[in-house]
């Protein structure tokens, strides 16, 4: 059931919520003044890599003569176009790097490789899901609106088709995105015209990345066009499915909280921290599974600091761990694997309608102690 006390639940009076959020506040402020020349120079050393990736990727599939290089150069492909998306493009997006004043790595001017406008996405994702994460009607990131992904939503017979939905989401996520932040841009206007404005600028992004991938470099390709044209499409959607993994494994894995809406109602910015911290869940990964999602293995710091670094969280996770155990307070992770799994049971789960599943359990139970049944 969604959580309608957020300090009941967490067993904390409001004492001990402000000295949390003080802690927390703490941090934050040590991990601001300590930012410098280091923190510039991941992002741009960040950047170069990501660039040259994509160079030599596309170069090794235009060049190449085997299927070996189309392989490699594919998958090159596609791990450029992750780290763009998500240690680039989410993250600066998110403001991280605002700070350094520079016009070409800033929130309000960098556009991301894939299909959804960077803008349209920072009101849906920064303000719309950060702000109310997990919050029942309020967080439309739980289940992007096609899916259930809490008891506490009411079952409706085309949930039954949340596993195909699912699927396609995996597959799509880029679409998925763009839909997403077009409808909460659309959502923010009043007139019609300015709600076709918002679907004209997405169109015509969607445009120029179908005519980048498809069209551009294909033809460049000249007689070998199939072959880019197979990569990019396979690169592509490679790209959304390990972003699709990585973002459904920080919010649907067993331990991360839903909240009814009145959790909101005069909530102090400590609450706002617990909220986020009961709501989130890291998965376990090296610095190069970190890097290629992002830093998203560390949601939970993440979420109680959106605005800082990535390359920062792996500091911050061990004070947020220590604070965890210090308030008694769950910290939620595990292997990618088991979150993973996690997540796609809740999906399969909630297809069906509530009752389905204690039926079925209660059934095999008793047929299995030999009791007759009547259905």
């Amino acid at each position: 059931m969604a959580i309608s006390d957020v300090a009941q639940y967490a067993h904390l009076n409001r004492t001990d919520i402000e000295s949390l959020g003080a802690e927390l506040d703490a941090i934050r402020s040590e991990i601001e003044e300590s930012l410098g020349a280091r923190d510039a120079a991941y992002i741009r050393r960040t950047i170069a890599f990501q660039r040259t990736l994509e160079v030599a990727a596309r170069l090794l599939i235009a060049a190449g003569r085997s299927k070996v290089s189309w392989v490699a150069g594919t998958a090159a492909l596609a791990f450029a176009k992750s780290v763009e998306n998500m240690e680039i493009g989410h993250n600066v997006g998110h403001g991280q790097w605002d700070w350094m004043n520079d016009p070409e790595i800033h929130s309000n001017t960098w556009e991301w490789d894939m299909a959804g406008l960077s803008a349209q996405w920072r009101y849906s994702h920064n303000y719309e899901h950060h702000v109310f994460t997990n919050v029942i009607d309020m967080d439309h990131d739980l289940g992007f609106g096609v899916m259930r992904m809490t008891s506490d939503q009411p079952w409706e017979p085309r949930h039954r088709m949340q596993p195909l939905r699912n699927l396609l989401l995996a597959l799509g996520f880029e679409w998925g995105i763009a839909l997403h932040g077009v409808h909460a841009a659309q959502d923010r206007v009043q007139s019609d015209g300015e709600k076709k404005a918002q679907s004209r600028a997405v169109v015509k992004k969607i445009g120029r990345q179908m005519v980048k991938d498809y069209v551009v470099f294909p033809a460049l390709s000249r007689s070998r066009w199939r072959r880019t044209l197979g990569a990019n499409f396979t690169a592509n959607i490679a790209r959304n499915l390990w972003a699709y993994v990585v973002i459904f494994c920080g919010h649907f894995p067993d331990g991360a909280e839903k909240f009814a809406a009145e959790v909101v109602e005069e909530e102090s910015k400590a609450e706002w921290y617990l909220r986020q911290m009961l709501g989130t869940a890291n998965f376990d990964a090296g610095p190069l599974m970190a890097f290629a999602s992002g830093h998203l293995c560390y949601q939970v710091e993440h979420h109680l600091f959106p605005d800082l670094p990535s390359n920062r969280l792996p500091q911050v996770a061990l004070r947020v761990r220590a604070l965890c155990e210090k308030f008694d307070l769950p910290y939620t992770s595990g292997s990618l694997s088991s979150q993973y799994l996690q997540t796609l049971r809740t999906i399969h789960r909630l297809a069906r309608p509530d009752g389905d599943d204690g039926h079925r359990r209660g059934t095999f139970l008793r047929r299995n102690r030999g009791e007759h049944l009547v259905d």
